[in-house]
């Protein structure tokens, strides 16, 4: 047994060239491993200084954005409240009745300069025509439009699932189809709107108006005829190249 133990003693002895039993070197200290590799530092007050000015201007953008939504969100409140408060009051709803038809007659414009003049004509053309038409069927009819108030609202859910659907294809790939059955169905839809807003101003009918809200039954009608020729525009207008 102790001559096994000589044995190995001298087997680890005669590998070294020394006769000692070989020691790992030791690690580097930090001066040595940093040295002619270390970035350039600041000091603390312009560490500070630079943080606390990009902060601010982080902060400053924020508050824009929030004050600047904020008012959006306001001017349409206050619309609102203006267009219910002041619809039946003189000359308040007229001043109003003139500030929407300003605006919406400028998108209008807008649209139809993206059309060439042939085709503007032809849709305002078949516009009159099936304003016309609605008006007599309205005036005539013995069907209570007032009455289909839920078959209105299916329509308009319709119309508005389809356009959320339009929303998120037609911007990767534009369906000239789906576009055309969209308009279509706008048209159809503010059509019946047409001879809805109609019989609410003949009196004899399920839901009537009061004479005192003629600037709002104009405002409706006036809506659903641009809408009609919006959507007639749509379908039958060539853009101009």
């Amino acid at each position: 047994m102790t001559q096994g133990k000589l044995s190995l003693a001298n087997k680890s002895t005669n590998g070294s060239p020394s006769g000692q039993a070989l020691v790992p070197p030791a690690p580097p200290s930090y001066e040595e491993a940093t040295a002619g590799t270390s970035a350039p530092c600041y000091n603390d007050a312009e560490m500070l200084t630079e943080f606390t000015w990009d902060d601010r201007n982080i902060r400053r953008i924020f508050i824009r954005k929030v004050y600047a939504i904020l008012m959006i969100q306001l001017l349409v409140t206050l619309a609102i409240v203006a267009l219910f408060t002041f619809w039946r009051q003189f000359p308040w709803n007229l001043i109003l009745l003139a500030i929407f038809t300003l605006s919406l007659s400028y998108m209008t414009g807008m649209l139809s300069s993206f059309y060439n003049t042939k085709s503007v004509v032809l849709c305002l053309g078949i516009t009159v025509a099936v304003c016309l038409l609605v008006t007599v069927f309205s005036f005539q009819t013995k069907v209570d439009v007032t009455s289909y108030q839920g078959v209105l609202f299916v329509f308009c859910m319709v119309m508005f699932i389809s356009g959320l659907v339009l929303a998120i294809v037609l911007p990767f790939q534009y369906v000239p189809w789906l576009d055309a059955i969209y308009a279509a169905l706008g048209a159809i839809l503010f059509t019946m709107f047409l001879a809805f807003d109609t019989q609410l101003l003949m009196g004899n009918k399920r839901y009537t108006m009061s004479p005192e809200e003629y600037v709002f039954a104009t405002l409706n009608i006036y809506l659903d005829i641009v809408y009609i020729f919006s959507f007639f525009l749509q379908i039958f207008g060539t853009k101009q190249e």
